[in-house]
């Protein structure tokens, strides 16, 4: 990666993070998808159990592959036929992983759901939640970070799941009623009650949609 562009996130990492700290959340900067694993690891103990949403981002940085191999309580909902038993499981686990569709210079968070079990898991349930977050997705604004989630995350996991969404053929939010629609939930995470639940691992690449 070019230095000046390595340089920039840097210095827009640091923004981040005291936004997070500002909102009750914990933040981090890895400087590559080595060391974001290597801090995911650091703050999820032995013998925790661990399950996830859809998360790209932790996939691209082999967090679960490494949690499925170790000494971990993997909640792998693929491995479940009732897909719903996994969902429900996910709200008693230590941790939660997840990415994020768009987050703010100021540390705010926002998620569209379908079936919105991801973003009930980051609001309540899970004692912790792990966000994996490629410098991609940092936004100056609510509203830019809104529009990241609707036009850009939104029309490529439509795409992803083979969804008959306008966004999916388009490529851009229609603000559809579409029965396959994925922005069914809309999740703002402007601060965390809870301290220490909510950690989010900034990356210094392009990570996830």
């Amino acid at each position: 990666m070019n230095e000046n562009i390595v340089k920039r996130n840097e210095l827009l990492a640091t923004k981040v993070i005291k936004g997070l700290e500002a909102r009750n959340m914990s933040g981090y900067y890895a400087a590559t998808r080595e060391e974001a694993l290597k801090q995911a690891l650091e703050l999820i103990p032995e013998g925790s159990s661990v399950t996830m949403g859809g998360a790209m981002s932790a996939h691209e940085i082999g967090l679960p592959d490494f949690l499925k191999k170790g000494n971990y309580k993997f909640i792998d909902r693929d491995a479940y036929q009732d897909k719903r038993a996994a969902m429900l499981a996910a709200y008693d686990a230590d941790f939660f992983l997840s990415s994020t569709n768009a987050m703010t210079e100021d540390g705010i968070l926002i998620n569209v759901d379908g079936n919105s079990n991801r973003v009930s898991a980051i609001a309540q349930g899970p004692k912790k939640v792990l966000f994996i977050v490629g410098m991609n997705k940092i936004c100056a604004d609510v509203d830019s970070a809104m529009k990241r989630a609707r036009n850009v995350a939104a029309p490529i996991n439509a795409q992803r799941f083979g969804l008959s969404t306008p966004c999916s053929k388009t490529g851009s939010c229609m603000d559809c009623k579409s029965p396959d629609t994925i922005c069914c939930q809309i999740l703002i995470t402007r601060f965390s009650r809870h301290k220490d639940r909510i950690h989010v691992i900034l990356v210094n690449d392009n990570l996830g949609f």
